[in-house]
């Protein structure tokens, strides 16, 4: 299947901001089932300084505001062929070694949350306890649209019983590395069944399964990632996939709207 996506984010400032960087990780992934057929990212109010590979594998461009500008729209597009593996993405690949993927982040650490949660899963092999383990968390974390903070843990999450697509990630990770299994976060484009156009990104996970190789969990939707998911960035967690981090000088306030389209070409 071929996806074609435009991911438009805009800021608007209410005074002229002197200096800004951001990084910029929205340039999907060529991999096994995954090709990059054509992709480009314009910005208006700055300019792109570089591009490089991150020790993950993402492409990350470095962005810096014009001097003194008043708005900064970045514009990626393009057009993504996609295979239906069933969720599973193979061997463990790159420079960084698969037992980093065992090391738990602030936003991934395992409190008595995660570890009440283990205790319902049921024993089995591997990758039914995983598939289980998505199903616990669907069921502990109500997916509810701006119910959470971006800064919120696997803890917070659990603790409040709802979150979105970041959380349930978040919370997956968490109980798996729990479980000894190496985990992942994934940030990336979904094609919605209902809607082309769409607010954000998605997000979900992957776990290492011997034999098998890394494996996708998608919490939210209850499936593992199919031919309508395109991953762009991953990382320990979401601070090294997001789409975009980056900080200003100034006291400008900013108005920040995101629009994004996927559609089958």
């Amino acid at each position: 299947m071929q996806l074609r996506i435009r991911h438009v984010t805009r800021y608007d400032f209410d005074a002229p901001v002197p200096f800004g960087l951001q990084q910029l990780r929205k340039t999907p992934k060529s991999f096994r089932n995954q090709k990059v057929l054509e992709w480009t990212t314009e910005v208006t109010g700055g300019r792109k300084e570089l591009a490089f590979e991150d020790c993950h594998r993402n492409t990350v461009e470095l962005v810096s505001f014009e001097p003194n500008t008043d708005h900064v729209e970045l514009v990626s597009s393009g057009i993504v062929e996609i295979a239906d593996t069933s969720g599973i993405v193979g061997p463990h690949e790159g420079a960084v070694p698969l037992w980093l993927f065992d090391r738990e982040t602030d936003r991934t650490a395992a409190g008595a949350g995660v570890k009440a949660l283990l205790r319902d899963l049921p024993e089995g092999e591997t990758l039914d306890r995983l598939h289980a383990l998505s199903h616990l968390i669907h069921e502990a974390v109500t997916y509810e649209t701006g119910a959470s903070d971006p800064d919120w843990t696997a803890e917070d999450a659990l603790k409040a019983g709802r979150g979105v697509c970041q959380d349930h990630a978040h919370v997956f990770i968490s109980a798996a590395r729990a479980l000894g299994c190496p985990a992942r976060y994934v940030s990336g484009y979904l094609m919605m069944n209902d809607r082309e156009v769409q607010e954000a990104t998605h997000a979900w996970a992957e776990t290492h399964v011997d034999g098998i190789g890394w494996v996708g969990f998608d919490v939210s939707n209850g499936i593992s990632p199919d031919a309508r998911y395109v991953r762009v960035a991953t990382g320990l967690d979401y601070g090294e996939a997001a789409p975009i981090i980056g900080s200003r000088t100034g006291t400008a306030g900013e108005d920040l709207s995101v629009r994004l389209e996927v559609s089958q070409q």
